[in-house]
């Protein structure tokens, strides 16, 4: 990217801002008179003050030339002429530019120490009473104080809009927090993580020994452990972590355990012969999503005989013939308060599904179906013939703060322990995907008595977010789990679907391309690849699918490289939507965001609201939440307010304002991680190299079965039979498998002690 310009000058109008995110239009005036259009995030800039900027200049169709200000600092007027410029703009209440030249003539230089130490002779100017003077001086103060205070953040390298929410958290004890303890702010800031408040710390001069930087460091390298699907870390790769991450020893973090474990910060079990640190509120909701599954498994009384007759009229009446793993299945869920069941592509999930949705229903009872993910939950829909929902379109998430960058994501769901969901049954597919946040929330919404029926690929990658739910509840044994592991006919006519199967064997399949739905094509070369990429999404197989480009996924194992998902994008966007006088285009980030680009949302933004045109309604829906995985068209850009309006795949359409844009990415090719839950027309692989524990069989198998119609392998064979043969996965550390082997009798009282 182009290195950044430097302007600097004084803010003569304000001609737009967005109260909400600070999103500004200004007309800057340089010391050379020029007027300059400057645009950015600059809610605590008021007119008159002195602004210098770094960031870009940029050509709007409508509007003609603008800087796009990236970096700001405000300067505390000093000289006589600034002075009465920043007066003169209206900025204190009361004050306007014929009394502004009075108070400066009378005052010069001094303007600012006499309102801020001697108000009162403001009234020595004429016009100014002695109660205006006071009132003069309290509006001087509010804006003073909080200019000073950003001021003052500013050298710490904090950008306006943070150093805003860091004021309006603490006002004039902001300069104290800074001083004494600025780690705080990471838990009482949105947006203010570790490595921001360890900044602030080293430039104040805060010894990096300190015990508030060894504490936050801890909670922080948890955090991180978190974010790589971890629900705990033992006690020694803990040490380990925190002192590499802190250059300390390993002793002073040892010795700030205690101090966190006495203040509920954290938690200490040994388990296992190891001692593992948690961060308390994960180990709480892993301990209580124990609980209440033990408290749903239910057991119902039913008739053998009578259950296998009803099953029987099902399959007569809809043309089915269950396979006995298939049945048994059906049965189980029938008896059993909660269930799991398992099976790879083939397998005839769906079917069985269907056949419980008919029991169900023919007993007059109420079934909400849902999945992690929009396209989880269209598919599902489209194969049970009922409306599937994403799991918090069914909690009914109601806003809240947004995942900050200490990963603690604060979900707000008004389906809850409190007011639960109104039916008897649940019914979530692609339960592989569900983190443990996710899942505590789905269970506090289930009143005792719901049937939890959990259907997933435990074959599948992890989930994004922390734990291993799907595959601790089948290794806990405790509770009824069939896997469906015979292939039907149908599915056999599919070598994408069969393939799959032979890799979760261990067999490398076969890939000389007398398949009609699965190809490789042999390449060594990066450039080769890549080329051959943008062939196949752009030329070769829309028409061979059926589908347009921008239907066509590309999956990769990593972000970064020559074959990463960054490189990768900037490629095919080129290709497939390519730039030109008719397509309105941003910056984001280190890219470019550019109208009818595929887009996918990076983090989960529960305030973010959307509307809803659904086919055949006259009525739109609307609401808040879109969520990390989500992918839509950016179908319209406004330069004028830099605003972003996004089309996701489900009609949403949400509306992203200037600091906001960095959430979307372009999603012409994602990580094999994000397309979870996901099913594509066709799907392109590219496979050169990648570290060991990334390129192996779960990942393979998952990228291959996002497949509908082709799998388009490209790369190199050797590369494919390693992973296919590499079964180490990265380790996760979670209990959820221990918590619900626990004695329900003990467990009960371990919530409750941990609980207050």
């Amino acid at each position: 990217m182009e290195s950044l310009e430097s302007i600097q000058g004084s803010v003569e109008h304000i001609i737009y801002r967005n109260p909400d995110n600070g999103y500004t239009v200004l007309n800057l005036v340089t010391e050379d008179g020029d007027e300059i259009i400057l645009v950015g995030m600059l809610q605590a800039v008021e007119e008159g003050i002195e602004l210098a900027a770094e960031g870009r200049f940029v050509y709007h169709a409508k509007y003609g030339e603008q800087f796009q200000a990236e970096k700001c600092a405000i300067h505390e007027p000093t000289d006589k002429e600034s002075i009465l410029r920043y007066l003169a703009a209206g900025s204190i209440k009361g004050i306007g530019p014929a009394l502004a030249k009075r108070i400066v003539k009378k005052f010069g230089e001094d303007t600012f120490r006499i309102m801020e130490e001697e108000p009162e002779r403001l009234a020595e100017v004429k016009g100014i009473s002695m109660n205006k003077a006071q009132d003069i001086a309290l509006s001087f103060e509010e804006k003073t104080g909080m200019r000073r205070a950003m001021i003052f953040l500013q050298q710490y390298g904090i950008s306006n809009r943070l150093a805003l929410k860091i004021y309006e958290k603490y006002h004039e004890r902001v300069y104290a927090v800074v001083a004494e303890n600025p780690y705080r702010m990471t838990e009482e800031v949105e947006g203010v993580g570790f490595k921001t408040a360890d900044d602030i710390a080293q430039r104040g001069g805060i010894d990096r020994h300190s015990d508030f930087r060894i504490r936050s460091g801890v909670l922080y390298a948890l955090t991180l452990a978190e974010g790589e699907g971890n629900i705990y870390l033992p006690k020694e790769e803990l040490l380990q972590e925190a002192a590499a991450l802190l250059a300390v020893e390993q002793e002073a973090v040892e010795e700030q355990l205690a101090d966190l474990a006495m203040n509920r910060r954290i938690v200490v079990k040994n388990e296992h012969d190891e001692s593992r640190i948690y961060l308390k509120s994960l180990y709480q909701v892993e301990l209580d999503s124990a609980r209440r599954l033990m408290d749903l498994d239910l057991k119902e009384e039913v008739h053998e005989k009578e259950l296998a007759h009803e099953i029987e009229n099902i399959e007569h009446k809809n043309d089915i013939v269950l396979a006995d793993e298939q049945r048994k299945a059906v049965e189980e869920a029938v008896v059993n308060g909660v269930f799991v069941m398992t099976g790879g592509p083939g397998t005839g999930k769906t079917t069985t599904i269907k056949v419980l949705l008919r029991y169900f229903l023919s007993k007059g009872m109420d079934v909400m179906l849902a999945a992690p993910t929009g396209r989880a939950a269209k598919r599902l829909t489209e194969a049970a013939g009922m409306e599937a929902r994403t799991i918090h379109r069914m909690l009914e998430v109601s806003g809240g703060p947004q995942d900050n960058d200490n990963n603690q994501a604060i979900r707000s769901f008004a389906r809850n322990q409190d007011n639960p969901l109104e039916t008897d049954v649940v019914i979530v597919d692609e339960m592989s995907m569900v983190d443990i946040w996710l899942f505590h929330s789905l269970l506090s919404a289930l009143a005792v008595g719901t049937k939890l029926i959990m259907v997933g690929d435990e074959h599948q990658l992890p989930s994004v977010g922390p734990g291993s739910v799907l595959k601790d509840i089948i290794s806990s044994g405790c509770f009824k789990a069939v896997s469906l592991n015979r292939v039907f006919r149908q599915a056999e006519q599919s070598d994408i679907v069969m393939n799959a199967h032979t890799v979760l064997s261990g067999q490398v399949p076969a890939m000389d391309n007398k398949s009609k739905d699965f190809f490789f094509l042999n390449r060594n070369d990066p450039d080769q690849i890549m080329e051959g990429i943008v062939y196949l999404v752009s030329k070769k197989l829309p028409p061979y699918v059926q589908a347009a480009p921008s239907e066509i996924q590309v999956l990769t194992p990593m972000r970064k490289g020559v074959l990463g998902v960054e490189n990768l994008n900037r490629r095919l966007q080129n290709a497939l939507n390519p730039a030109s006088p008719e397509k309105a285009e941003v910056e984001s980030g280190d890219g470019i965001l550019r109208l009818g680009d595929k887009v996918m949302q990076t983090r989960n933004n529960y305030q973010q609201e959307w509307n809803q045109e659904i086919p055949g309604e006259v009525l739109k829906r609307s609401g808040t939440g879109i969520f990390n995985g989500d992918t839509g068209t950016i179908t319209e850009i406004n330069r004028e307010t830099g605003t972003v309006t996004v089309r996701f795949d489900d009609n949403r359409v949400a509306v992203y304002q200037p600091g906001e844009r960095s959430e979307l990415d372009l999603a012409y090719a994602i990580t094999i991680h994000k397309s979870q839950g996901s099913e594509y027309p066709a799907v392109v692989m590219p496979l050169l190299s990648g570290p060991e524990l990334l390129m192996n069989r779960n990942l393979f198998y998952t990228g291959i079965t996002r497949a509908r119609k082709c799998v388009m392998l490209i790369g190199r064979r050797d590369t494919i039979e390693h992973m296919i043969g590499n079964t180490r996965e990265q380790i996760r550390y979670t209990s959820l498998k221990d918590r619900i082997i626990g004695s329900q009798g003990d467990l009960i009282g371990e919530i409750s002690n941990e609980m207050q």
